[in-house]
């Protein structure tokens, strides 16, 4: 049983890719640019990847712009790629918004036989980060997406993604990116999990989530979300006691959540008093160059030098 409660099983870890892997792309949120789908499969192919898109991907809501395509639809491509038995991983396009309108569609009896393999996603993808811990007790990857605008554009998020799918011990230890700091001191051991934050909150009570962070290093970060939401968000998962028990924090980015100063003073409010190591601006989420970071893998948060070192590579 994972360290972490609600997992359904020690995680397991899939296997890395190697050079020809076919990989999945995925739409299981927000519509797709097909210009910037087109970019990000070159990266891909350009690692010697062999990129396949889901028949849905660049569909578009007929009465929900915000949503690429059916629910129906949606959760169709993820399970058709997860069930096929010659793809290696899936890779999520975007994230925006529309998982929790799918995830209960999913045939997790059927994906589950299917076998581990490699999930990619961040932002709205946070809930399908839960539901696979839960459900399948799963190694996932919070890293670039494929349509993504900093995975096109940056090359350390190229490199670290790249690093992480292929050679995944060479990124066993994680080091935050220049600006992290310790807001609260320590050295701790647990079990990644996180996303955004407001996505956790959201999940509170599903079916695919997890009861609480209890022995995890819980990541976090959000777009868009104003310090009095941080707040309400964080309160929430602090009133609902899914924060007890939790060993440390890792904050990524907190873009467009207004100055970083009144955010940071909403995190120090709410999260300090936790009494367990925090470090801020790590450097994954919604950030220019933002680093992949395993979830469902023991190892330990050293608040001092901003690291974060795991016990075995994600990947196996």
């Amino acid at each position: 049983m994972s360290s972490v409660d609600g997992a359904v099983s020690a995680p397991v870890r899939p296997r890395r890719l190697v050079p020809g892997d076919r990989v999945a792309v995925v739409a299981p949120s927000g519509p797709v640019p097909e210009e910037r789908l087109q970019a990000g499969l070159d990266l891909l192919r350009g690692w010697d990847l062999e990129p396949v898109v889901g028949a849905h991907v660049l569909d578009e809501h007929a009465e929900l712009d915000y949503l690429a395509g059916s629910d129906t639809d949606r959760a169709a491509d993820l399970q058709r790629a997860w069930c096929d038995p010659t793809v290696a991983a899936v890779l999520c396009a975007r994230g925006g918004y529309g998982v929790q309108r799918m995830v209960d569609l999913l045939d997790w009896d059927a994906m589950r036989a299917a076998g581990p393999k490699v999930f990619v996603g961040y932002s709205d993808i946070t809930a399908l980060h839960e539901a696979f811990a839960v459900r399948m007790g799963l190694v996932t990857l919070h890293g670039p997406m494929a349509a993504a605008a900093d995975f096109l554009k940056s090359a350390r998020a190229q490199d670290h993604l790249k690093a992480t799918l292929f050679e995944p011990e060479t990124v066993q230890r994680i080091v935050g990116v220049p600006g992290a700091a310790p807001l609260v001191p320590g050295r701790v051991a647990g079990v990644t999990l996180g996303g955004c934050v407001s996505l956790l909150a959201a999940d509170l009570g599903s079916p695919h989530a997890r009861r609480s962070a209890r022995g995890g290093l819980l990541c976090i970060e959000d777009t868009g979300e104003e310090p009095y939401r941080l707040d309400r968000i964080l309160t929430q998962l602090l009133r609902s006691g899914w924060l007890e028990g939790v060993a440390g924090v890792l904050l990524g980015s907190w873009a467009e959540c207004g100055p970083y100063e009144e955010v940071r003073a909403v995190l120090v409010d709410r999260l300090a008093p936790l009494g367990v190591p925090v470090v801020e601006e790590f450097g994954f989420g919604h950030c220019e160059g933002a680093l992949t970071v395993p979830f469902g893998v023991s190892g330990v948060l050293d608040a001092e030098d901003c690291s974060l070192t795991f016990r075995l590579p994600a990947l196996s």
